[in-house]
């Protein structure tokens, strides 16, 4: 039974939230979120990288990056 609390403790934590920080290029065509500030799809980025709560980026119709799902 401890095994199992551990188990579920782990995985509620590590869920997404609404309230999880976010990434976005900071650019007009930008369509997606990522989870990671260093993700893959970020890195040709030309545009300053802000960090947001998910659900902004979901607001403002974001969806989350390829690299990451």
């Amino acid at each position: 039974m401890k095994t199992l609390l551990i188990i579920f403790f782990f995985f509620a934590n590590t869920t997404c939230t609404e309230s999880t920080t976010v990434y976005i290029c900071n650019s007009n065509g930008a369509k997606k979120y990522h989870l990671k500030e260093n993700c893959k799809g970020l890195s040709t980025c030309q545009h300053k990288i802000l960090k947001m709560t998910l659900e902004k980026a979901k607001a403002d119709g974001k969806t989350l990056c390829g690299w990451e799902d």
